[in-house]
């Protein structure tokens, strides 16, 4: 006879599996994915694994230990080519568009990202990667560590401003606080002896998709990179 799931000793006996890493990560990636980031504390998900914050301290002590696990678990999944110096910025931008897209399927997660240590093996994995894309471009390794700080900074930062403005408007996939025809309305409506530059342009200023502003900002980084490298 199968087990009756509301049977109590049924629930004492889930509430008894094992506390590993898996288990929290999975747990912290549901948090962050049904409440956001904000809601994201060693509390929130012991109680989501039906135990108490101490049960997880043989793995986690603090919150930057929660971070560290979830970039690590998004990192995973990142695939790095084998660096080629003929398509090196190619294959740094569809490397950082893999981890924008990841970002993006959890809604702030990528703060967890920023003025974060990584000890993750598959964080490192990343980061190892992009290194030697960059040094196999011709960068030398002090602006190659540089450039790999500054380009992983826009893309956390770039996620992070996607997922506020998905908080605010309540959407699923808007990528603007206000749509592009109201901010183009409201530039075209301001003075023009104050605002003439922006009155004149506001039709190129609203213009673009999120998707074509982070291609364009990731190029302007890396063609100067190329620059500097020649």
């Amino acid at each position: 006879m199968p087990a009756d799931p509301r049977d109590p000793r049924e629930r004492r006996a889930a509430r008894k599996k094992p506390i590993t890493v898996e288990r929290i990560t999975d747990a912290a990636l549901e948090v962050v994915a049904t409440e956001g980031y904000d809601a994201l504390t060693i509390r929130r998900v012991a109680a989501l694994l039906g135990t108490g914050p101490s049960s997880l301290y043989a793995h986690i002590v603090t919150k930057d230990d929660l971070d560290d696990l979830l970039i690590g678990r998004l990192y995973a999944e990142v695939t790095l080519p084998e660096p080629d110096p003929a398509a090196w910025r190619e294959q740094l931008a569809g490397v950082y568009t893999q981890i924008r897209d990841l970002y993006l399927k959890y809604p702030g997660i990528s703060r967890a990202a920023l003025a974060m240590v990584p000890t993750s093996l598959e964080t490192l994995r990343v980061g190892e990667g992009i290194l030697a894309i960059l040094l196999a471009g011709g960068i030398e390794p002090r602006t190659a560590g540089w450039a790999r700080d500054a380009l992983s900074l826009y893309v956390g930062a770039y996620a992070l401003e996607q997922s506020m403005v998905r908080q605010r408007r309540r959407q699923e996939n808007p990528e603007w606080v206000l749509s592009q025809e109201e901010l183009l309305a409201r530039f075209t409506a301001l003075p023009a002896e104050q605002f003439p530059q922006t009155r004149a342009h506001a039709a190129e200023l609203t213009s673009g998709t999120g998707p074509d502003r982070f291609a364009f900002t990731l190029g302007l980084l890396l063609n100067n990179l190329g620059r500097a490298a020649a």
